[in-house]
């Protein structure tokens, strides 16, 4: 979410939720039950929403949120499953296309062209203080 924080003012968010990752019906993990993330692969739109309005609800995902077709449209135009970053630019062209998730998965990259493009955002580092002496 720091991205987004950082560089909403200058650039449009948007997540686009495509098809379940790792469904119950499916290829559940671990993770997920941990997690509490358990749902069956939606078969209509309507469950797709649900499924999306669920994650934005519990975890307050402040960003723009969209949903992709039934058809899988976005997943299939940007090869977005199970998650991938892109920049596109005022042209309406690929600027940065980040490499498939999991394993290739680097936000730190897009922060970089997103720091190359509009400056770097620093934040003051934390620093621990020692507790007051009685």
């Amino acid at each position: 979410m720091q991205i987004y924080n950082d560089y909403k003012d200058h650039a449009d968010f948007l997540t686009v939720y495509v098809r379940e990752a790792h469904p119950t019906d499916e290829w559940q993990m671990k993770s997920n039950v941990k997690d509490d993330v358990c749902y069956a692969q939606p078969k209509t739109l309507e469950q797709r929403m649900a499924i999306a309005n669920d994650f934005t609800k519990r975890f307050k995902y402040p960003l723009p949120f969209g949903v992709d077709d039934m058809a899988n449209a976005a997943d299939l135009a940007y090869s977005a499953w199970p998650e991938r970053l892109y920049i596109i630019d005022e042209n309406g062209r690929i600027a940065y296309r980040g490499g498939m998730g999991p394993f290739n998965y680097k936000p730190g990259e897009a922060r970089a062209w997103l720091a190359g493009r509009y400056g770097e955002v620093k934040h003051p580092e934390k620093t621990e203080t020692a507790p007051k002496k009685s």
